[in-house]
């Protein structure tokens, strides 16, 4: 039978999908990319805000009409959405034959045959368990790959249904993350994305201390492993030790991920983060003493509950005066079944956007500026692959760009480049957020 399957949400659910891919391949089900030939359908959700969810919902309605007008049987939804909403499912999407949690990915094959049986199966496991499985099929070409760390949060951060949808923070044992890391290798993935709800916790339920940089260390000793980047790294928790080996460590690409939400005290503390303006800065100014080329990346969200002008003006000073190489700017979003929901003082949505506008405008004008100074230099890139319209033309990515969030580099080759290959580019130009070059001799 002949079996499609989708992906939303963050790289974290990427991951889960990739496992899941690899145990239904080896359950003899035929993996199709046409939606209109597959007896079955399998959505991978995510909730974790609104239009997320919205997103979710609207593709299971058009998957399931498939069942009308096409060949499906079994539409199966798993992930967040499932974990949100599982007792009422039924009941809201009758479309959908069954569920799988977010704990519970590892039992894809039994509910699809369940479900092909005609049963309703729901597979909501306890979230504190962690499935094992360590081999995948890889949807990203196969150079890069996410590598999922730990599963879960206990930041119990205002805004976020995460620890709800997720369960407790729980780190992947450091042998398993090795096991699959090298396989990974092996089979031709020469950039690993460390990831998690938050990567720099990583070994404190397993090991009693943080072991980020340990970890870093033996995935670097990996023989054809050429790039290591991590991502959702939370301020207060990047220790100095973790800085070094970003400094000394030279598969680890000098980029971090740093998601602050917010620069106004006020506000951060009603968002239940753990620190401070202050503190925050002071953790940017020591990284970038220590690794002066370092590309920091970072989110805030505009319109939390109780946010004023006062609060707007702080964060455009912070942005204005951190300058970081990449900012990404979220409405806030009110979820049932978070402290924040319940809160005073509500945000109309047309304020949040022009908020959001606000410090987008001008992190654009930052971003555009740094993008200009690069003009002269070389980089070190990674071919993704040749344009379509356009033969002779390759986007490549350097260190300074994680895919799909960040911009690329453009060049032409008059001789076939393979994706995942590298290749040294001089910039002679930029376009808005990404960079055009040539290749150097």
């Amino acid at each position: 039978m002949k079996l499609f399957f989708l992906s939303l949400g963050c790289d974290k659910n990427l991951s889960d999908s990739e496992h899941m891919l690899k145990l239904i391949a080896d359950a003899g089900f035929e993996l199709t990319d046409d939606e209109a030939e597959a007896d079955i359908a399998v959505i991978n959700s995510c909730s974790f805000i609104g239009d997320a969810k919205k997103e979710s919902i609207a593709e299971i309605l058009r998957l399931a009409s498939y069942k009308k007008k096409g060949r499906l049987k079994v539409l199966i939804v798993a992930g967040c959405l499932s974990e949100r909403y599982g007792d009422q499912f039924e009941e809201l999407l009758p479309e959908v034959d069954g569920i799988l949690g977010t704990a519970s990915w590892d039992r894809i094959v039994s509910v699809i045959e369940d479900a092909l049986s005609g049963k309703r199966p729901k597979a909501l496991l306890q979230k504190d368990r962690l499935p094992d499985l360590r081999e995948r099929i890889l949807t990203t070409g196969g150079h890069y790959a996410y590598l999922k760390i730990a599963e879960g949060c206990d930041k119990a951060c205002t805004y976020c249904i995460i620890p709800y949808l997720r369960g407790p923070y729980r780190s992947i044992p450091e042998e398993a993350l090795l096991e699959e890391a090298e396989t990974l290798v092996n089979g031709g993935v020469r950039e690993l994305i460390l990831v998690a709800q938050e990567t720099t916790r990583y070994g404190v339920d397993l090991y009693g201390e943080k072991r980020l940089p340990q970890l870093l260390k033996k995935l670097a000793a990996i023989p054809e492993l050429v790039w290591i980047r991590i991502l959702y790294t939370y301020p207060e928790e990047i220790t100095d030790e973790l800085v070094e080996v970003i400094r000394t460590e030279e598969k680890v690409v000098k980029y971090l991920d740093i998601p602050v939400q917010h620069a106004s005290d006020t506000i951060l503390r009603r968002m239940g983060r753990r620190t401070t303006r202050a503190g925050i800065e002071e953790r940017i100014r020591k990284i970038r003493e220590a690794v002066p080329d370092i590309v920091l990346r970072t989110t805030l969200i505009t319109g939390f509950p109780g946010e004023t002008e006062e609060d707007v003006q702080e964060l455009l000073d912070f942005t204005a005066a951190n300058r970081f190489d990449r900012l990404g700017v979220f409405c806030y979003s009110r979820e049932e079944g978070t402290a924040a929901a319940g809160m005073k003082e509500q945000v109309p949505q047309r304020v949040k956007k022009k908020r959001r506008d606000a410090v987008m405008a001008l992190q654009q004008q930052i971003a555009f500026e740094d993008a200009k100074k690069r003009v002269g230099s070389v980089l070190r890139c990674m071919v993704e692959g040749r344009l379509s319209d356009e033969p002779d033309t390759y986007a490549a990515r350097s260190e300074m760009d994680a895919p799909d969030v960040d911009g690329y580099v453009f060049f032409h080759s008059d001789t076939e480049l393979m994706s995942g290959s590298f290749v040294d580019i001089r910039i002679t130009a930029s376009h808005e957020y990404d960079l055009i070059g040539e290749m150097t001799e």
